[in-house]
């Protein structure tokens, strides 16, 4: 995992279970809390492009509000016969916050520390 950017998610965190929209480094996600857990995932279903946050969690699936494709919170697979996946970002805990980790880009690995 040392490969990964990680960004701080300044949004405030509620006890209980969620799902709402954020945005980190730019993106927008789908941040949610499911049975004490906190998953970030993309925030549009690859299938017809239905906003993942406004939808809801069922046996440890997302699922999404237009079609109802389910997605698994653990590794983004899609129901059995979907054929699809949503990507999944790993989230740390700290003590001032919780942060998403973004895999570096072949370009940002190899340009983005010279300081020239």
């Amino acid at each position: 995992m040392g490969d990964l950017q990680w960004y701080k998610i300044e949004e405030e965190i509620p006890e209980d279970d969620f799902i709402r929209q954020v945005v980190v480094a730019g993106k927008k996600l789908c941040l949610l809390r499911n049975e004490g857990k906190i998953y970030l995932l993309q925030n549009t279903c690859p299938h017809a492009g239905g906003i993942l946050s406004g939808g809801w969690c069922s046996n440890g699936m997302i699922i999404c509000p237009i079609h109802r494709y389910g997605y698994s919170l653990e590794n983004g697979r899609g129901a059995e016969g979907q054929g699809d996946y949503v990507n999944i970002y790993p989230v740390r805990e700290e003590s001032d916050g919780l942060y998403a980790g973004f895999r570096r880009s072949l370009f940002s690995r190899f340009f983005g520390n010279n300081s020239n």
